[in-house]
């Protein structure tokens, strides 16, 4: 067993679908032992986020809230699973990192301190085929990290529209095979 601790965060709205079955792929490559934790958002009641930081009386966390919160505070290693909608994340996504700024201003909150020095992973799939089109997508992600004093070990990219189609993606699957291994540097804002 690996001291790594994985939480896979699934953004898409299809249960089963390419970025999901790409961010698989990439984690069945991990060593033996890695604890790996999934969760998909679209089979959590997660509300959208309030944001009450300036209201006098304290936001109450939900049940599915507060067990994202403690999976994410126990992962080394963050994996967002978003599929590429309109050059940004999902919309499941975007309210899973919104929540994110609620746990950094809650009242006793340590958040930021115990995210520094983990890592944030990225992988989508997309229905077109130049990789430039997921730029807002990387560069919401990696600013998150920056942000955070995370390191960001980049977007597994992958082709397919389809439902099953990236497993035709022959470069996706290549790199899929050492995506976790490579090199996570710390997020620095340009």
């Amino acid at each position: 067993m690996t001291d790594r601790s994985f939480l896979f965060v699934l953004g898409s709205s299809r249960s089963g679908g390419n970025t999901e079955i790409l961010a698989r792929q990439a984690a069945e490559q991990l060593p033996a032992g890695t604890r790996q934790h999934w969760v998909d958002l679209a089979a959590s009641d997660l509300p959208d986020f309030q944001d009450g930081r300036h209201e006098a009386e304290g936001w109450t966390p939900g049940e599915s809230e507060a067990m994202l919160r403690r999976a994410t505070l126990e992962a080394t290693d963050v994996v967002i699973a978003s599929p590429l909608y309109w050059y940004a994340l999902s919309a499941h996504t975007k309210r899973y990192l919104d929540y994110w700024s609620g746990w950094l201003t809650s009242p006793g909150s340590d958040f930021k301190q115990r995210m520094a020095g983990r890592t944030l992973w990225g992988v989508t799939a997309m229905a077109d085929h130049d990789e430039a089109r997921a730029e807002g997508l990387v560069t919401g992600l990696h600013h998150t990290a920056a942000y955070l004093r995370m390191h960001f070990g980049g977007v597994l990219l992958g082709n397919g529209s389809r439902p099953g189609q990236v497993r035709d993606d022959e470069r996706a699957t290549i790199r899929a095979k050492t995506f976790f291994a490579q090199d996570a540097p710390l997020a620095r804002f340009p």
